[in-house]
């Protein structure tokens, strides 16, 4: 039976907030980029010292900002069943916690990350 490694949200979100290479968020979106090494390898081996994620956002226009996308530099299908689930909960995690910080949340504008995610990536 496999295990699989739990972490709460709150353990995900001080991930985020304690492994951030680079964050650019703004009324035009922008991006976020974490490391993944502490995630992935845990203490146990370096084989994923270079793999990092990002979640990123577009301007589309007229003061409106497309959903939040993500992605990372390593092929998801290559990890352990256990480390693949808990990428894929860093990941949504990650989309989360960008679009919290890009979100307009005043009387004029503001969305839910799910309203949020049925735009388009890009106007082009």
């Amino acid at each position: 039976m496999r295990k699989v490694i739990k972490m709460t949200k709150k353990q995900l979100i001080n991930y985020i907030e304690s492994h951030t290479i680079r964050l650019e968020a703004g009324y035009r979106g922008g991006g976020i980029k974490i490391d993944l090494a502490d995630l992935l390898n845990q203490g146990k081996t370096n084989k994923y010292d270079d793999c990092e994620m990002v979640a990123y956002q577009n301007y589309l226009g007229g003061g409106i900002l497309g959903r939040v996308s993500s992605d990372y530099n390593f092929d998801i299908n290559d990890l352990p069943y256990t480390k693949a689930i808990l990428v894929e909960k860093m990941e949504d995690t990650l989309k989360r916690y960008f679009h919290n910080l890009t979100n307009h949340d005043d009387e004029w504008e503001s969305e839910s990350y799910l309203q949020n995610q049925n735009k388009p990536f890009s106007a082009y």
